[in-house]
């Protein structure tokens, strides 16, 4: 019997994880060289993985340089309008779609995330996997994508709205208001809290972006 190999890493996947967990921020180069002792593979899957981030707008370029993106006001605000339509689509999904498992897996999430409070970071992973779960209630595999690829360019931005004092625990309060209308089955209110939820943590971040200038 030949011996079963393990999965070969996949270079695109992991450089935007590390895009996104924060590994690399806005503005941060990216070496070919560097990626590839990082990640344990050779340089040329790492230059096509780079080639197509840049090709998505997540990569720019630095006279020869790759450089993460950055967001500026304009397209966070555009980014926020595309994301706010699609991430309430699919709670209204999800409150007609759910699995009972499904539910019972997102008000886990809520309960557990409580824990989290204190510790931003962990609680902005926390809270992309809750999201990630109500895409994925949508049970509409096209929608899943589209949110996706909006994901994705959230990485870009440079910070969390779960940074801002108190916001924490109001955003687990809006998860609980989502969660609610999802086992309710009430597609209006599931489609609204979402809404809501994306519109405050918008207005938040760009409070947030507004006082890191300011001090600078």
């Amino acid at each position: 019997m030949k011996d079963v190999k393990p999965p070969q890493k996949d270079a695109y996947a992991s450089i935007l994880e590390a895009i996104d967990v924060g590994v690399y921020r806005p503005g941060d180069r990216l070496v070919e060289s560097d990626l590839a002792e990082r990640f344990g593979m050779s340089r040329t899957p790492i230059r096509e993985a780079l080639q197509r981030l840049e090709t998505q707008s997540l990569l720019t370029r630095d006279g020869r340089s790759l450089i993460v993106a950055s967001l500026d006001h304009n397209q966070m605000a555009e980014l926020y309008v595309v994301r706010t339509e699609l991430e309430g689509l699919a709670a209204r999904l999800a409150a007609r779609h759910a699995t009972e498992e499904e539910v019972q897996v997102l008000r886990g999430m809520v309960e557990d995330d409580r824990a989290l409070l204190e510790d931003p970071s962990a609680l902005a992973r926390a809270n992309r996997r809750f999201h990630k779960q109500i895409h994925l209630a949508s049970h509409n595999r096209f929608l899943v994508q589209q949110l996706d690829l909006v994901h994705r360019s959230m990485a870009l931005m440079a910070t969390t709205s779960l940074a801002a004092q108190g916001r924490g625990e109001i955003a687990l309060a809006e998860h609980q208001a989502i969660v609610d209308a999802i086992t309710q089955r009430d597609e209006d209110a599931a489609y609204k809290a979402l809404r809501d939820h994306i519109s405050v943590a918008f207005v938040t971040r760009l409070k947030l972006d507004s006082m890191s200038k300011e001090a600078v």
